[in-house]
């Protein structure tokens, strides 16, 4: 979850912003010292890649480019949008580069506090590279990331269970697998079939959406900008959310579940079907934390399934904007993408074509295909933060029973007015 600063901090970050800008002669160059320049670059932990992977990537730059050195920071997903904001703040932050997730550009870019890239960004970029990768940093046709992680949930199954209650393959529709649930259920095979991301955090938004998107389309907003997240799809991925956990289909623990929890049950061998990231498949196989090796099969998510992608952003209060796009760039590129592909897959549409690359774990390569041509977005407001937040404690309020699906979603719907200010 992103714990959103109010939005008088993000205005002040952004009035500090164009000041420094205006003022500082150095702003937009690439000012060295002792010809060498150095990057400070902010990281999520486990962000797809590994911190490792990361930094690896990061010492073939350098080696590539004697004159840039590049300092990595890695911090927890819960502590990036903040901590970008307060560095942002008065325009002269110590960070180059950030890592920006999907949902946040429509802020940033408004606040001032990343650069427009829509004319930098290489004609490969726009051709070889999944055009879902580009929500990552895109705000109205103008595009302020460079794409790096392409990421979406899928249906992970466990095919062990799924052969014992006589399925010979994943269910491909919601209603398909509550169908499956009951028949595992019934005959015992798992107490809880199905485990989510639950708890009140971004990812219970994530896993609605994902069941917003097979359940009628996951619609947020009209084009007038009123909420319709309160009907249609929504709505219905919500009741079913309640629905399986009064059934006893969903487990309970559910609304106190992040990715890692969900994982961790899969890969336990004690749920039959779980949305989570694609790294979750490379721990399922992994014997030294795995009870379901081989076990735990890996679909596209029914319908479709929510835009978990990132871009690497450059700072407005860069002193080395050629510097920091080349670095970006680098990290991006389709060679770099390529030599790691164990918790995240390229977003280069070609090596999805590449033998050597599919053939490594057919299975993986070919549910990423679809999926990532089927990924659907959250809602591009500059005050998703705020909404996020509402939507998160709505949901809550539905699955613990406090309030109905309708009232829970409507009583946010309502709110929408008041979080456009905030």
């Amino acid at each position: 979850m992103a714990i959103g600063l109010s939005r008088r901090l993000v205005a002040l970050a952004l009035g500090a912003l164009l000041v420094a800008v205006a003022c500082s002669p150095s702003a937009g160059s690439s000012v060295t010292s002792g010809g060498v320049v150095t990057l400070h670059a902010l990281f999520q932990q486990q962000a797809g890649y590994s911190n490792d992977e990361v930094n690896a990537m990061t010492a073939a730059f350098e080696a590539a480019n004697p004159n840039i050195k590049v300092q990595t920071e890695f911090v927890a997903y819960e502590a990036l949008h903040d901590k970008i904001v307060t560095d942002q703040v008065g325009g002269s932050g110590i960070y180059d580069t950030v890592l920006m997730d999907t949902i946040w550009p429509a802020e940033f870019a408004n606040a001032g506090i990343v650069r427009d890239l829509t004319d930098e960004l290489p004609a490969a970029f726009k051709s070889g590279v999944f055009t879902s990768a580009f929500a990552g940093g895109e705000y109205q046709n103008h595009f302020y990331g460079v794409p790096w992680l392409n990421d979406t949930e899928f249906l992970f199954y466990n095919k062990a269970m799924l052969a014992k209650a006589g399925f010979t393959a994943p269910p491909t529709t919601w209603a398909e697998l509550v169908t499956q649930a009951k028949a595992l259920k019934a005959q015992g095979i798992v107490q809880y079939p199905f485990v989510g991301q639950w708890a009140q955090s971004e990812l219970v938004v994530c896993d609605w959406t994902t069941m917003a998107a097979g359940m009628g389309g996951a619609s947020f907003f009209d084009a007038q900008g009123k909420p319709t997240f309160n009907g249609g799809g929504p709505l219905a991925a919500l009741q079913l959310m309640v629905q399986m956990k009064q059934d006893g289909l969903a487990n309970p623990a559910s609304l106190g579940y992040g990715s890692d929890d969900v994982r961790n049950v899969l890969i336990a061998g004690q749920a039959a079907f779980g949305t989570d990231w694609t790294y979750v498949y490379a721990a399922s196989n992994d014997p030294a934390q795995s009870k379901v090796v081989g076990q735990l099969g890996i679909a596209p998510a029914p319908g479709g399934a929510t835009n978990g992608g990132e871009s690497l952003a450059i700072t407005r209060s860069t002193k080395y904007p050629a510097e920091s796009l080349k670095y970006l760039l680098f990290l991006a590129s389709q060679a770099q993408q390529e030599k790691y592909t164990e918790n995240a897959l390229p977003m280069w549409k070609a090596s999805f074509d590449s033998p050597a690359l599919t053939t490594t774990d057919p299975a993986l390569w070919a549910a990423a295909k679809v999926a990532f041509d089927e990924m659907v977005s959250r809602p591009a407001v500059p005050y998703y933060t705020a909404l996020s937040n509402a939507l998160q404690v709505g949901l809550q309020k539905a699955l613990t029973g406090e309030l109905t699906p309708q009232a829970a979603l409507d009583g946010v719907a309502a709110q929408v007015p008041t979080l456009e200010k905030q």
